[in-house]
């Protein structure tokens, strides 16, 4: 199976069956992403525990890319230490963006799906979306926005 397969069969099977979809009872951080251009939106709730995060959901109005990429970023996420989703966080915008090399040894493992997204500067603020609302939860921030001049993801992926 090719990349590109690869690629749409996980979008169309995390939009179908998103993972950590729903409400989070008694979350310690939370988060309201929006990305104006499409209209995407995300609640992105989580409890960190000892600095690690115990439990994570999400829900929201999304396109498949941006719930594809909510849905995996969850799976992945859960069980890590703060630390460790930050650096995920930076290397996702960075592949999404085309500026991670990924012959270079990262932490992305099965999220290296969404590599090809680089290619359609349309979609690259869809996949980032989850990733920079669960960024602004852990940071105690109420909000993201693909669209704010301060957003390192406004400044990266920008209007290509």
């Amino acid at each position: 199976m090719n990349a590109k397969s690869l690629y749409q069969e996980v979008i169309l099977d995390h939009n179908r069956k998103p993972r950590n979809y729903g409400a989070l009872d008694n979350a310690n951080h939370h988060a309201v992403g929006h990305n104006p251009l499409c209209g995407d939106h995300l609640d992105i709730s989580l409890n960190l525990e000892n600095n690690q995060v115990d439990s994570i959901a999400f829900q929201g109005e999304s396109c498949a890319i941006c719930k594809a990429s909510a849905s995996m970023m969850t799976t992945v996420v859960k069980g890590k230490s703060r630390n460790d989703v930050e650096i995920l966080i930076h290397e996702f915008r960075d592949m999404a963006t085309g500026k991670l090399d990924l012959d270079n040894p990262h932490h992305l493992g099965r999220l290296t799906v969404f590599s090809g997204i680089q290619e359609l500067p349309t979609r690259v603020k869809c996949a980032i979306l989850p990733w920079h609302t669960l960024h602004a939860a852990l940071n105690s921030e109420e909000s993201a926005s693909t669209e704010n001049e301060n957003d390192p993801v406004h400044m990266s992926a920008g209007n290509r």
